[in-house]
């Protein structure tokens, strides 16, 4: 059998029910986590899958690849929410790498993403240089900071939020009732914010244990005066002291949101001020978050994690630039080209009052840029100019990629708070 018969014997398609735990440990050998997958563990995880957008490659009738979807909500630059098409648990078993198999699910997937009429694709890149042959762009960049709390410059006697407001620890079981409305509220004003639906907040309250170590987080949440939810946070702590019997702990973050700066303000100063804790680590967080900000000294936050985050596969030219507002007046013709055939042609973006209106032209283009580019631009983190000035945007009317900017760029940076 020569090499393309080869390849062209591996079955690639969506799997069935019963394949479902084939699959599982597939993945889970793909993201080295080991072959056994416990049965507990097992029907938990199996609870998102849906066969009809899980794809396999089978070899001999065993799973050796694997890729699954979901439809997910992405908040555009203004707002408004557009449906994505959310790529997640992609592997590929390392004896059948280099095969062409992530290639071939993830044009079945995109194909039928772009026949529901989904507007963009998602995913978390796990590593950098795979997706942008797939058309997806880096639109979102997360940093993780650490906060020398001793050197923070923070006053020892704060004892609660100086506007009214207050902070209460809560239980798993009042998380998953106030959470969700919160989270809204939060998700709707942050652009590449996605939504969290029932099972992410089962997961988080430990309702749903997708993961045996999964370690019980403390909960505060931040009440207005007037006894508004209006930011939460979920935290772990270690148990770690200096040779001189002085406390070293570390407060983990692992999400914090709020609707306000004063609430956001106020939760940080919380962590700062718990008792034997030195060190406060943020998880990942907007890239301009404010935190630093927040303290006497910024210098005591120091990043220890930068870079990109969720990347964005535009499938609908149209309906994504007209999603998003601007933030002045213009008028842009892109050439977009994309080898994927989803995207491909020549629009006109005019922009004016906030507002956009895309159509198809037969202008000449004044940009011309690839697929994965306009994903990086599209929610307003990446600059035009900077891809033109390392050739990946081609000005065919000089100035073209400034005016891309002031049209496309934002004040404040976009920012996914969720891995998926």
């Amino acid at each position: 059998m020569s090499d393309r018969d080869a390849l062209d014997a591996l079955d690639v398609r969506t799997i069935t029910e019963d394949e479902t735990p084939d699959w599982q440990r597939a993945l889970a050998v793909g993201f080295l986590q080991g072959p056994a997958v416990s049965e507990d563990v097992r029907a938990a995880r199996a609870t998102a899958i849906v066969p009809e957008r899980t794809f396999g490659a089978f070899d001999d009738g065993r799973c050796v690849a694997t890729l699954r979807s979901f439809p997910q909500e992405l908040t555009a630059v203004g707002g408004a929410v557009v449906a994505a098409n959310a790529v997640t648990n992609v592997s590929v078993t390392p004896t059948h790498r280099r095969r062409g198999l992530l290639t071939r699910m993830m044009g079945r997937d995109l194909a039928a993403a772009k026949e529901r009429g989904d507007v963009v694709a998602t995913l978390i890149a796990a590593e950098y240089p795979i997706y942008g042959r797939y058309g997806f762009g880096p639109a979102t960049t997360v940093a993780e900071w650490t906060v020398d709390v001793p050197r923070a410059g923070l006053d020892p006697r704060w004892a609660g939020p100086e506007d009214g407001g207050r902070i209460d620890l809560v239980d798993a079981t009042e998380v998953g009732k106030l959470g969700p409305e919160l989270y809204e509220r939060v998700r709707r004003a942050t652009p590449g914010a996605v939504d969290r639906g029932e099972r992410w907040w089962r997961i988080e309250t430990g309702e749903l244990r997708v993961w045996p170590d999964r370690k019980e987080p403390f909960y505060a949440v931040y009440r207005s005066a007037s006894g508004e939810v209006d930011g939460m946070v979920a935290y772990t702590a270690d148990d770690r002291w200096g040779e001189a019997k002085q406390p070293l702990n570390t407060a983990t973050v692992k999400w914090l949101v709020a609707a306000r700066p004063e609430a956001e303000r106020a939760l940080w100063r919380f962590l700062c001020s718990i008792d034997w804790i030195t060190t406060v680590k943020t998880g990942y967080r907007a890239p301009d978050d404010l935190l630093p900000l927040f303290l006497p000294d910024p210098r005591a936050a120091r990043i220890i994690t930068q870079a990109d985050w969720m990347w964005v596969r535009v499938l609908d030219v149209v309906r994504a630039l007209e999603a998003r507002t601007y933030t002045g007046a213009g008028r842009l013709v892109l050439e977009v080209v994309d080898a994927g055939g989803f995207a491909n042609g020549r629009y006109l973006l005019e922009a004016e009052d906030g507002r956009g209106v895309c159509t198809a032209t037969s202008r000449e283009a004044d940009l011309t840029l690839d697929v994965s580019d306009l994903g990086a631009l599209w929610l307003g983190d990446e600059s035009a100019v900077r891809l033109a000035a390392v050739g990946r945007v081609r000005e065919t009317r000089a100035g073209a990629a400034r005016v891309a900017d002031a049209l496309l760029r934002t004040s404040r940076r976009p920012w996914c708070p969720d891995s998926f």
